[in-house]
């Protein structure tokens, strides 16, 4: 049997160590289907219901690895399907390739049956961004595109038309110049060095070791920095800022941990963030300005892997390029330990008072469900390896403040994006890239309902994923957003007919259980952690239950009450139910 182009381009990928493809055949990438097949003892094929799932797969592969992700797509609407995930890890910064079809060459620009030219609609998206139309050209620019991917962190595009996809692989039709072939040896990525340069990390020092109430805000960039992080937090006596993406930087019961900033962090975090004088951005680029510091009123030092980030969102007197890791690594000989711990001890006692806040709100006893405390029971019951991936949505807020970081625990969502969907498809694989783990789902009824169908790839592969469905018939996070600009509710609760999403669970043959009282939650989400397989609980929340902000600000409090008086048509059960969490936190 002759090699076939596709066969070249898969057997690259392998040599770079991919081990896992997430895709939807068609017939624009039968021959890339092909040399998978050839090549299967190398490399999995995750068959997915829907390209959008594939490419969320891929960037949660990229997440869960620190290697490359790879999907793949057919041409025309496969490779549209694909955009929403790939724009996930765009702006995420994760490194994932996208791999299309296109129709034969002879027809391109005739108007021909799905003939998108994908190059162009992924222009925005992409780092790197190829059509195929010679190949000779493989495997050069396979090495180009992994490379590309991991160096920008972003998204690299290649796109075979089908004659080229099946075309002998060392077809050469035009053969003006010899092509350039990379050694056959296996490839590698040489990352750039990480530790900032000297004249900065001192500069850096001096600011830091100047500072009377400092603080540290860490992101994504430091997951894998944690030792490093509570080094310095404990040299300065620092408190310690996360973003949602970053939540699993340093445990949430750390001494140093004052929780998340923004709409959905903590009270001590918004506090610490106007008190701090003084602010170490490590492996962040937060973008929502108006919840950082106030330009000019505190001195920053930022470590960002990306010069053209670093001092982006505010005032910095020292920037540094490198790795959060190497970079704190290298800045915690040049810090003074701070003796006097006054600042940190005023934020371990406001967090004191937070947990309990947060503590007092995951009552069974509260009718319809609270869903705090059902992440508080998912809380309580995963293990402390566990990994929980998370929907956007209310939900975000329930995880951010009741799913606490402990041991090897980790979370993931859609960071910058922020968008609907991405929770399911991420869990199946986290799961196939952790086998050993426990990989738990918490997503919204609208969210679940988007790509519920790649429930039934979960249970084909028999992942043993368990999802945990908020359902409070609504998109809650937009009623409330609504409200917050001072408008009743409109168009976002879907009503009846009333959604049963375990019935969908079991029909795929996995365990899957309907609750409605609050006295059976707990029992439910154990069971289906214990399940040997894959696992839903849809559980029916109140759908009244506001995501307050950790500190509310005046002009949203009055815009609230604007709401309510121009006929928010939920008031008196929306009242109730503030009226419940007050009493919960009175009463504990």
């Amino acid at each position: 049997m002759s090699e076939i182009a596709s066969e070249v381009l898969v057997r690259r990928l392998a040599d770079w160590g991919v081990d896992t493809v997430f895709g939807l055949p068609g017939d624009g990438i039968n021959g890339i289907m092909e040399g998978l097949r050839r090549q299967s003892d190398r490399i999995r094929f995750v068959l997915v219901h829907h390209e959008e799932a594939a490419a969320f797969m891929a960037t949660a592969h990229a997440k869960a690895t620190g290697r490359i992700g790879v999907c793949l797509a057919t041409s025309g609407p496969g490779g549209i399907h694909l955009l929403n995930g790939l724009y996930d890890a765009k702006l995420d910064h994760m490194p994932v390739l996208a791999i299309t079809g296109m129709q034969e060459t002879s027809v391109l620009g005739t108007g021909y049956q799905q003939e998108v030219h994908l190059e162009q609609l992924f222009a925005d998206v992409a780092e790197y961004n190829l059509v195929v139309d010679n190949p000779a050209q493989l495997p050069g620019v396979v090495d180009i595109a992994v490379r590309t991917a991991y160096a920008r962190r972003g998204v690299a595009h290649l796109c075979l038309p089908n004659d080229v996809q099946v075309a002998p692989a060392d077809e050469d039709p035009y053969q003006h110049v010899a092509p350039a072939r990379p050694p056959a040896t296996a490839p590698i990525y040489l990352s750039p060095p990480g530790t900032p340069r000297r004249e900065d990390l001192e500069a850096a020092a001096k600011v830091l070791n100047g500072g009377a109430k400092p603080a540290i805000l860490a992101g994504a960039g430091a997951l894998h920095a944690r030792d490093e992080v509570l080094a310095v937090a404990d040299a300065l006596g620092a408190p310690v800022i996360k973003t949602l993406p970053g939540k699993a930087v340093i445990p949430d019961d750390s001494p140093f941990a004052v929780g998340g900033i923004g709409l959905l962090g903590t009270r001590p975090g918004e506090d610490l963030v106007e008190d701090c004088d003084t602010l170490l951005m490590v492996g962040t680029n937060f973008p929502y300005t108006k919840h950082l510091p106030e330009p000019g009123k505190v001195a920053v030092v930022q470590i960002e892997a990306d010069p053209v980030r670093a001092g982006l969102r505010l005032p910095t007197q020292v920037p540094m390029v490198g790795d959060a890791k190497e970079g704190l690594a290298a800045l915690l000989p040049l810090l003074r330990r701070r003796d006097d711990r006054s600042h940190l001890e005023k934020y371990q006692d406001a967090m004191r008072k937070w947990r309990e806040d947060m503590a007092a709100l995951v009552s069974p006893k509260r009718s319809p469900i609270a869903p705090q405390y059902l992440i508080g029971c998912v809380d309580r019951a995963a293990s402390d390896d566990a990994i929980l991936t998370c929907d956007s949505g209310t939900i975000a807020t329930w995880a951010a403040r009741h799913w606490t970081i402990r041991g090897r625990r980790e979370f993931y969502l859609s960071g910058n994006l922020a968008t609907m969907a991405p929770g399911l498809p991420y869990a199946i694989a986290m799961q196939l890239a952790h086998p050993g783990r426990q990989v738990i789902s918490f997503i919204g009824d609208g969210g679940f309902a988007m790509l519920m169908a790649e429930f039934h790839t979960a249970a084909r592969l028999g992942l043993p994923i368990t999802v945990v469905v908020n359902n409070n018939d609504s998109l809650g996070q937009i009623l409330w957003e609504q409200m917050v600009l001072g408008y009743p509710e409109h168009g976002v609760r879907f009503g009846l007919p009333a959604t049963d999403f375990s019935a969908w669970a079991r029909s795929c043959g996995a365990y899957g259980r309907k609750v409605t009282d609050p006295a059976d939650v707990d029992e439910a989400v154990r069971q289906a952690l214990a399940h040997d397989g894959p696992a839903l609980v849809d559980v029916d929340v109140d759908p009244n239950e506001p995501p307050m902000p950790g500190k509310v600000s005046h002009d949203q409090a009055i815009k609230f009450a604007e709401a309510f008086l121009k006929g928010q048509p939920h008031k008196a059960a929306i009242a109730t139910t503030l009226f419940k969490d007050k009493i919960s936190q009175l009463g504990r």
